[in-house]
């Protein structure tokens, strides 16, 4: 059989929340009910999720989660940027809900991903669908690019953010002449990140200042600018 679709439903403390909050993404609202249980689906192209509301539901405990594959990471990423910066004058960066930057996955076979976790506590975890791109190419890295990848597994994929920072500021602690200043660069944006994440907005202040101290060359400017991008949206969620 052929044109099967499938909706998660994922648990939620409000589904007024969610709709709000889905609504700033670019989703319209396909229906809602109050009784006699509360629910809300909403929808953004092929994308649809449902949600229903639990009483007395803790967001920061759920293992709500799914999958979204699509083509164009980067473009879905943008929109959703555009609606959280219309709504919030910034890129939710921190709390619940909040949004991640597309990374490639070291638990992923490299392949780019982002995630959002909403106001119900599920990652909705959008990945480029294998389907539609060449397999993506292995760059060799520096320790620095090693111990960024095996933060990003931590904190972006399984949400173990402690992990993540313990594994960064290990490789912080241990500066070597051969290090690559675009690595430097990337590694502390991101501990930046995590700092924002755990609520610490010293660290991450530090961080970004200890980034923009990095010497690049032009050439090594161009290939930091995803990460000067990402230093901007953490710079602007610190004001």
């Amino acid at each position: 059989m052929t044109n099967e679709r499938t909706v998660p439903l994922l648990p939620c403390a409000s589904i007024d929340d969610i709709e709000t909050f889905y609504g700033v993404l670019g989703f319209r609202t396909t229906y809602k009910q109050r009784k006699p249980h509360p629910c809300v689906g909403v929808q953004r192209e092929d994308l649809q999720l449902q949600f229903f509301e639990i009483p007395g539901f803790d967001p920061e405990q759920s293992y709500g989660s799914c999958l979204v594959l699509t083509a164009d990471i980067e473009g879905l990423h943008r929109a959703f940027v555009a609606g959280m910066r219309a709504a919030y004058g910034k890129v939710l960066v921190s709390g619940t809900p909040r949004m991640t930057r597309p990374r490639a996955r070291k638990n992923a076979d490299g392949w780019g991903g982002f995630s959002i976790i909403d106001p119900g506590g599920n990652w909705i975890r959008v990945f480029r669908d294998a389907a539609t791109a060449p397999m993506p190419a292995t760059t060799p890295g520096g320790r620095l690019a090693k111990a960024l990848a095996n933060a990003v597994v931590q904190a972006d994929s399984r949400g173990s953010v402690g992990q993540a920072v313990r594994i960064l500021d290990s490789a912080l602690a241990r500066p070597q002449a051969d290090d690559a200043p675009v690595e430097q660069v990337e590694v502390l944006i991101y501990r930046a990140e995590l700092a924002m994440v755990l609520h610490d907005p010293q660290t991450a202040a530090e961080m970004l200042a200890r980034a923009e101290s990095v010497t690049l060359t032009k050439d090594e400017t161009e290939r930091a600018a995803p990460a000067f991008d990402n230093a901007a949206d953490l710079a602007a969620a610190l004001r």
